[in-house]
């Protein structure tokens, strides 16, 4: 099949489907009458897999190891475990800090309904930003940051 008929059959776009082309993650042969890409039922099958495996927040790097594993007849299921395991963490601490921002936007919004618009005048870029208080540390590097 094309590139056209993978991406359909998928569910993906084309260019997806080239993207993991160029990727090495995907291995069409060439026709050779137009040099075409086609790929057989076992690409289309390493795609769906691929798409599964975005979806659960695996970096193409990641998948090019899982499937480096399974193509050498070695389960890759025990680091797909850890790697899950690991990021975990990471994701609860990324979604604590999305909701604290959140709600510091809902904050900066209802103190800023009050609050004219202005210019620049040289000692103001932006009212709004500029009466929210800084907070003592930034979040994101752990730097302490000046009010």
């Amino acid at each position: 099949m094309k590139v056209s008929e993978m991406a359909r059959l998928a569910g993906v776009t084309a260019e997806t489907v080239r993207h993991y082309t160029r990727e090495a993650l995907l291995h069409p042969e060439r026709a050779p009458e137009n040099g075409y890409q086609l790929f057989g039922q076992a690409d289309l099958e390493r795609l769906r897999f691929i798409k599964r495996a975005r979806t659960l927040g695996f970096s193409v790097a990641e998948i090019r190891d899982i499937l480096a594993h399974a193509d050498h007849g070695d389960s890759p299921c025990p680091m797909v475990r850890d790697l899950l395991a690991s990021r975990l963490p990471e994701i609860r601490t990324r979604i604590q800090e999305l909701e604290a921002l959140a709600t510091r936007m809902e904050e900066a919004l209802d103190a800023w309904t009050e609050i004219p618009d202005g210019t620049p005048d040289g000692h103001s870029l932006c009212r709004l930003i500029e009466s929210f208080p800084a907070p003592l540390t930034n979040s994101r590097d752990g730097h302490k940051e000046t009010r």
